[in-house]
């Protein structure tokens, strides 16, 4: 008769990765519902003056937002603020446009909750905000939102 030998344990145990592929999708899933695409990008530097009362907006879908600052790239398109709509500088008169263009692409219902979004920096002179909120008027933009920054009171 034949003799059976019984097979030794060879080194390490193999690691099970059956579920490998299930993790992995969980992961991808995971950073897809979580990440926020940027919509716009700036060409403008911003430093937003802070204010003591802020509102946070509701719904950010139904906001337009001008950017109004000194250009990142001074040494081409100088130290003057300058005015940012979507990915490209524009003119004071270019902003009708825009906003019609903006509303356009909402929905007839959500049109008369659109609001537009001053996005400028602490050092901008208040004239070229002034001839936005004009332009603004014209086209009948009476909801306006100033961004700022919430100051903190480190006493409490």
């Amino acid at each position: 008769m034949a003799r059976f030998k019984k097979k030794k344990a060879s080194g390490q145990q193999k690691i099970n990765t059956a579920s490998l592929p299930d993790i992995i999708f969980m992961l991808l899933f995971f950073f897809m519902v979580t990440t926020v695409m940027r919509e716009v990008t700036l060409i403008v530097k911003i430093k937003a003056p802070e204010a003591a009362a802020v509102q946070k907006l509701e719904k950010k879908s139904l906001v337009s937002y001008i950017y109004v600052g000194v250009p990142l790239k001074s040494g081409i398109y100088g130290t003057e603020s300058r005015i940012q709509l979507n990915d490209a500088f524009a003119t004071v008169n270019d902003i009708q446009d825009y906003i019609i263009k903006e509303r356009e692409q909402r929905d007839e219902a959500d049109r008369k909750f659109l609001t537009t979004s001053i996005k400028a920096d602490e050092n901008t002179r208040m004239g070229i905000i002034t001839d936005i909120k004009q332009e603004l008027r014209k086209i009948g933009a009476f909801k306006i939102n100033y961004s700022s920054r919430k100051i903190y009171d480190l006493k409490k």
